[in-house]
């Protein structure tokens, strides 16, 4: 029995990463349908560690369950959207802040090539490549952030909007030119080797901004 659970638990995390990655790349985007059989079949393996697998993420609020529906991707609305950026904002820049004094020149050059590809993206908007290329670009300044924790609060942010990631920048386009010359400020910062609380506030409102600019355009919209 003991050998059985074992097995089961392996297979739960299994389709655990396989579901969680799906909907990070926003291959399984909000509202989309988790059908257990299916997901089973594909993984080849029972709906049972499938289950407990969408439980996970029902947890994380990755997932939500209706009544006479099943298992879907979460949507987010507009004040979840908020609270989620506001919170990242917070994090990323307190992790950016921490794993600036551990980048290298390297990490900071890699960094700017990254910056310069979006750019290059600017005058044949690209959404999802541009988003794509964002979160390379964040992910390489705050990779070395000595505390596991805010780290792992970092990613699980990033992992909540990631259904929203896409939208955003197609939804606010020309917010992506301001975005890339405030990449650029940080990294100023960076290698300047700056107070860490400028550091962390240049990436907070970073963040922020772009939420701000997301819900600027949603107001004009609904006028």
């Amino acid at each position: 029995m003991a050998e059985e659970a074992v097995k089961t638990t392996s297979k739960s995390e299994l389709a655990y990463e396989w579901l969680r990655e799906r909907i990070a790349r926003h291959e399984y985007g909000p509202g989309y349908r988790l059908v257990l059989a299916e997901i089973a079949g594909a993984l080849d393996m029972s709906v049972v560690p499938v289950r407990e697998a969408i439980r996970r993420l029902e947890a994380e609020r990755l997932v939500t369950f209706e009544r006479n529906v099943g298992a879907r991707v979460a949507m987010v609305d507009q004040n979840e959207y908020v609270h989620a950026m506001q919170t990242l904002g917070v994090v990323e820049g307190v992790a950016t802040a921490l794993s600036a004094p551990q980048l290298s020149e390297e990490n900071i050059a890699r960094a700017r090539r990254v910056n310069e590809r979006m750019i290059a993206l600017l005058d044949h908007f690209d959404a999802h490549e541009f988003t794509a290329l964002n979160q390379q670009f964040h992910s390489l300044l705050f990779a070395c952030c000595p505390n596991p924790q805010i780290l792992e609060l970092v990613h699980q942010g990033w992992t909540r909007l990631s259904g929203l990631r896409d939208s955003t920048f197609a939804f606010v386009p020309d917010r992506a030119h301001r975005s890339v010359e405030e990449h650029e400020e940080i990294l100023r910062l960076i290698s300047e080797k700056a107070d860490p609380l400028d550091i962390e506030f240049a990436a907070r409102n970073h963040r922020w901004a772009t939420m701000q600019a997301f819900l600027d355009a949603r107001e004009r919209a609904n006028r």
